[in-house]
């Protein structure tokens, strides 16, 4: 099953969960049964690399990889097992995207965590720790609702 990570421009927050969710599902040995891909919203940033504070912050946790942003279409939201979006602007326009279609499966990734809130967007904040540390609570809160533990 393909989980999709979403977030504007997919150059930040959205492959950032990307891989940190593929490195948590390879060393928690599911990753044959899930796989995070990410997508942006819009198209603004299509095919540029992961932005490069986020990528250092990624390597300072020893998470590494690499991505080319994408515009999430129709059919990657029927194609995947969940759509986990950042924020509520992001929700707005996948809901806006499908018609309003498809949303028991369309969630904003902390909405999962003790405390639902929003992801911050670093490209505005800059603070790609708090981020990365958000992404990393949504992620542990959706295997949990997945029944794949979660710390």
């Amino acid at each position: 099953m393909d989980i999709a990570f979403v977030c504007l421009g997919n150059i930040c927050r959205s492959p950032m969960a990307e891989l940190i969710f593929n490195k948590i599902a390879a060393e928690r040995g599911f990753d044959g049964e899930m796989r995070a891909i990410s997508f942006g919203t819009s198209d603004c940033e299509e095919g540029n690399p992961i932005y490069p504070p986020a990528l250092k912050t990624l390597k300072s946790h020893g998470v590494e990889g690499s991505h080319r942003a994408r515009q999430l279409t129709l059919a990657d939201v029927k194609n995947c097992g969940y759509i986990l979006v950042m924020d509520s602007g992001n929700l707005f326009d996948v809901l806006r995207l499908t018609g309003g279609g498809f949303s028991e499966k369309i969630f904003k990734l902390c909405d999962f965590c003790d405390r639902p809130r929003d992801v911050d967007d670093p490209w505005y904040t800059r603070d790609f720790e708090r981020a990365y540390f958000d992404i990393v609570d949504g992620i542990e809160g959706f295997l949990r609702f997945l029944g794949k533990g979660g710390v």
